[in-house]
């Protein structure tokens, strides 16, 4: 091979490996715009996908602020009712005893022959017993011989049962007993049978 031939060939080997550098230049550098485009959508996603996890994270407080005032307003709103039920119990539970009297009254004045007198006074006992009902007071009704309830009745005494049946039941109502409205402001005081 002459010199000439060895030049041709050298310049053409050198002319192939610039051609090879310069095609893998281009490549790394398509390569590297891809990977800056790639980074770039990356980092566009990661903020749209964080926007959207602190939505979640506001949303999600707001049910919960939501709830917790919906459930303030319902406490308080159950509470305004259990006080207006309740409002003028001291001064219910103050005419009690009156009612009481009325009672008493009612039965002696039956034993007397004034018809009038009776009449007057038990029309006055219902005047006071239904303004006391529709302030919400009701009397707890018991029956002799009803068994005994210590959470309702008020035992203020035991005494030896008439019959086997009557152990453990009521034998005589001493003071009647009386609720405003789910809660018993007065325990019916009982007399129970052992």
């Amino acid at each position: 091979m002459s010199e000439k031939h060895k030049e041709e060939a050298m310049e053409q080997e050198t002319s192939n490996i610039t051609d090879d550098t310069s095609t893998t230049e281009e490549t790394g550098q398509q390569q590297e715009a891809e990977i800056q485009e790639e980074e770039h959508i990356e980092e566009e996603m990661s903020v749209e996908d964080q926007l959207r996890e602190d939505l979640g994270k506001e949303k999600e407080k707001f049910l919960r602020l939501f709830a917790e005032f919906e459930n303030y307003k319902k406490r308080t709103s159950k509470e305004r009712i259990e006080l207006f039920k309740t409002a003028g119990q001291e001064v219910i539970v103050s005419l009690l005893p009156v009612l009481d009297d009325f009672d008493r009254a009612t039965n002696e004045i039956s034993k007397s022959e004034d018809k009038e007198l009776a009449k007057g006074v038990e029309l006055i006992q219902q005047k006071l017993k239904e303004t006391l009902k529709s302030k919400g007071l009701q009397e707890i009704t018991i029956k002799k011989g009803e068994k005994f309830d210590a959470e309702v009745h008020d035992a203020i005494t035991q005494i030896p049962a008439p019959s086997k049946k009557m152990k453990g039941k009521i034998i005589d109502v001493v003071e009647k007993g009386f609720s405003l409205g789910d809660k018993i402001i007065r325990h019916p005081k009982v007399v129970v049978g052992n």
